[in-house]
């Protein structure tokens, strides 16, 4: 508690516990999302029939490619938020590990979708 000079008053700094980021959750979330996208590319690749399995795998890279490229964005997003410096009143943020997990899932689905397209293409064209 500090005292206000001059008048008969303080001021109390409450303690506030450390939140846990919500961009960093987004990022795992999308993340997890990616590489379940990501395996329908696969699915959709391999088993389907010529170029109509490249169409469908193709129309799901594109979900896949989105979600891996946001979880990524979101991720770092989350590591700035919690690595700035915040004085005592202001939330301070947690969830790093979430942020990094979130990057990298996004970033494996990612690469995941593009190579069961390519994949797609190379089974449709032999």
């Amino acid at each position: 508690m500090e005292a206000v000079p001059g008048t008969p008053y303080g001021v109390v700094h409450l303690e506030v516990p450390p939140v846990t980021s919500g961009l960093a959750v987004g990022a795992l979330v999308a993340g997890i999302a990616s590489i379940l996208v990501s395996v329908l590319v696969l699915c959709f690749g391999v088993t389907g029939s010529g170029w109509t399995g490249v169409w469908a795998a193709g129309a799901f890279t594109v979900l896949g490619v989105l979600a891996g490229a946001g979880a990524v964005v979101a991720g770092l997003l989350a590591r700035r938020q919690i690595r700035r410096p915040a004085a005592p009143p202001a939330v301070r943020f947690t969830g790093r590990g979430l942020a990094v997990a979130g990057m990298s899932c996004g970033g494996a689905g990612l690469a995941i979708s593009l190579l069961g397209l390519a994949l797609a293409l190379l089974v449709a064209l032999t």
